[in-house]
């Protein structure tokens, strides 16, 4: 990571991850489409969980990513043994992690859909999705931490293996789980051979297992090829400076990614104050965004190790081309999202069921809500920055801004005009803001950075 040509070494890592988020996109949006074919209704009850399966992620993502910065560090500085132990402490915050998660889905699930809906089922499967994403989501958990490891010593290939072999299995399990034979799919061009006819819950039962399949892979990957990294069990007690170094970096992540479920929860609160299709409108928005930020993010977790490492060995010049080609090619996957979206909108959403009130609503608040990716490809590579250099603070005003300080009091506010269409534009207006703050704080880091220490 100190030799080969800075633009070849980012390919080379990102491509890999850009796929395998990519192909982790095409899972949301296939899963959605599935679960749209049951009802509106079932399809409102997934979207309703979303946030709360966007919380596990980021947990598991954000201690990923304070231990994935820290073990490249520390290969960085050729410190193995203390790159082996933030692999093990990462791992262990990981499993602590779940068992919250296990009990939140055993006990709460009946008590966060009553806040969310009073229609008798969209609770009901609201209700089942909750409680099997959550109680299984050991595999969640598994499969991101060792995404990580592999990640941090450059094996984005491995990386990618692990996460698209879930994907792939969701969307291979989503039908077979979903519907029973003999059922009559998109408008009869399609009719199951079998099936288990489990409807919301068997969309829950495949995600866990795709889950569950990509954590052991993970493991078996990491123990085997990552030669770099000793999983030995007598690092997997709890260390406090470990621990301490990974939720310093990981933590902030967690919370910024954890803003945007309460976002998206205060947001659905919002919509359905029109109605329970605007709910399912910002759901299809979610699903369809990832194919835009997915591969960006991708693109991100292949730069962050670039820069940690490089700031690590003091090779500024490096570094900076780094984040000069990371903000290029995120900019440029942001106006093909653009023009998709103003371009195609109605087919975007024909693919969710979509009836004439919802391509009413939709087709408008695409176009209006796409004109937020023109400034977010840029917030998304300055906040990565600031993490891969332990300034996790900056990405988290970064996000609290947006997403809280800005997008839904302006989203709230405009809604009480009565104006269903206007409500949208709140997401452009935050991320004008957002841009902002990030050239101001990212001018600020690299310039004060110390590279004598």
């Amino acid at each position: 990571m100190g030799v080969m040509p800075v633009n070849k070494l980012l390919l080379t890592m990102s491509i890999p991850m850009m796929i395998s988020m990519l192909v982790q996109a095409l899972y949301n949006i296939v899963d959605s489409i599935f679960v749209s074919q049951v009802s509106d209704k079932a399809f409102n009850a997934v979207s309703l969980v979303f946030p709360i399966q966007n919380l596990m992620i980021a947990v598991g993502v954000g201690i990923g990513v304070g231990m994935n910065a820290l073990i490249s560090k520390s290969l960085g500085q050729k410190d193995q043994k203390k790159a082996d132990k933030y692999a093990m402490q990462g791992l262990l915050l990981n499993i602590i992690s779940f068992l919250l998660f296990f009990v939140a889905g055993l006990f709460l699930a009946g008590a966060f859909m009553k806040t969310q809906t009073d229609n008798a089922l969209i609770y009901e499967y609201g209700v089942q999705y909750f409680r099997i994403c959550l109680v299984f989501s050991g595999g969640l958990f598994l499969e991101l931490i060792f995404e990580k490891m592999l990640q941090a010593t450059g094996r984005t290939m491995l990386s990618m293996i692990v996460q698209g072999t879930g994907a792939i299995l969701n969307i291979v399990f989503d039908p077979i789980f979903i519907f029973e034979k003999g059922e009559v799919l998109f408008n009869g061009a399609f009719v199951m051979p079998f099936g288990f006819g489990l409807e919301v819950a068997g969309a829950a039962c495949a995600t866990v297992l795709g889950q569950a399949v990509g954590g052991i892979l993970g493991f078996i990957l990491c123990v085997k090829y990552n030669k770099e990294l000793n999983l030995k069990f007598k690092n997997f007690a709890p260390r406090a400076k470990y621990i301490k170094d990974i939720l310093f970096i990981g933590v902030p992540s967690i919370i910024m990614a954890s803003i945007g479920s309460v976002m998206t929860l205060c947001m659905n609160k919002i919509l359905s104050g029109f109605s329970y299709v605007h709910v399912n409108v910002f759901g299809a928005y979610f699903k369809l965004q990832s194919f835009v930020f997915m591969p960006v993010f991708g693109l991100n977790n292949g730069m962050v190790p670039i820069v940690a490492y490089n700031y690590g060995a003091k090779k500024k010049q490096r570094m900076y081309d780094a984040i000069k080609y990371s903000t290029i090619y995120a900019v440029i996957i942001m106006f093909v999202g653009i023009a998709c979206c103003q371009l195609i909108p109605g087919a975007l959403l024909s693919a969710f069921n979509a009836d004439e009130e919802m391509l009413r609503i939709g087709i408008p608040a695409l176009r209006i809500i796409s004109l937020s990716f023109i400034f977010a490809g840029f917030c998304v590579v300055a906040s990565s920055v600031f993490q891969a250099l332990g300034k996790s603070i900056y990405s988290l005003f970064l996000s609290f801004g947006r997403q809280l300080v800005v997008l839904v009091p302006v989203a709230y506010f405009i809604s009480l005009t009565g104006n269903d269409t206007l409500v949208w534009l709140s997401f452009p207006i935050a991320e004008i803001m957002s841009v902002t703050l990030a050239a101001v704080f990212l001018r600020r880091l690299l310039k004060n950075l110390d590279w004598d220490k």
